[in-house]
């Protein structure tokens, strides 16, 4: 019987840690939704690098936008690149939308070269494209370091964020989004754009490994931005 009790107080000891654990992680998205929350709009410049085996593809100059609730666009000079679409998003700001989720605590990391959080975020709603986002937080700052994000409709992929000039914004100086060529079947949510009608050789991109990179030359933070900057192309 001492025994059996012992055993019951150790299973209760670790439903009470885990709980505490799963609130102390929610408590955590709450704070990075919070401090992203103070951006109700931005205007970006900056610079788009799209590195995909055996496509040559220079690098664009593009305006960036964004505005509450989920609103974000990339606009840019004529070009090839691959774009994030649809339920695949570069921005934490949408990445954080959901207002209902269910945060686990994973643990910990090194990214960048220092120790992050790393909390796993379930939508849910049922319905939500999002299967699972994975977030390493620099908790000390309140920044999402990296997500990897699982999707129904998109496939996988990783958005990389490092800061510098806007970090009391919890906006990145440079993002690289990541996903795999897997026999050339892109994401739905990522779009191959070509001006000059010209097609890849589909063979030579089978399981290979996208990039897109997008560098922030500066940004103009919660001064308005016009809802006819998200229409068109």
């Amino acid at each position: 019987m001492k025994f059996r009790s012992v055993f019951v107080f150790a299973i209760a000891i670790l439903c009470l840690s885990q709980a505490v654990q799963a609130q102390d992680a929610t408590a955590l998205i709450l704070k990075l939704k919070a401090k992203l929350e103070k951006v109700n709009d931005y205007s970006a410049t900056g610079r788009l690098r799209t590195d995909v085996a055996f496509l040559k593809v220079p690098v664009a100059k593009v305006n960036v936008y964004f505005k509450k609730p989920n609103r974000f666009r990339i606009s840019k000079e004529k070009g090839i690149s691959i774009l994030p679409k649809g339920g695949v998003s570069v921005n934490m700001q949408n990445v954080l939308n959901d207002k209902n989720f269910v945060a686990l605590d994973a643990g910990t990391a090194t990214l960048q070269g220092q120790t992050v959080r790393v909390v796993k975020v379930l939508p849910a709603d049922n319905n939500s494209d999002v299967v699972l986002t994975t977030l390493y937080i620099d908790e000390a700052n309140l920044l999402i370091k990296k997500s990897t994000t699982t999707t129904k409709e998109n496939g996988t992929y990783d958005v990389e964020l490092f800061y510098g000039k806007w970090t009391a914004y919890a906006l990145p100086d440079k993002t690289v989004f990541s996903f795999n060529t897997k026999d050339y079947k892109l994401p739905k949510g990522v779009t191959l754009e070509f001006d000059d009608g010209e097609k890849p050789d589909t063979n030579k991109l089978k399981n290979k490994k996208g990039y897109v990179e997008l560098t922030y030359d500066n940004y103009v933070i919660n001064k308005g931005v016009p809802d006819t900057f998200f229409s068109g192309k």
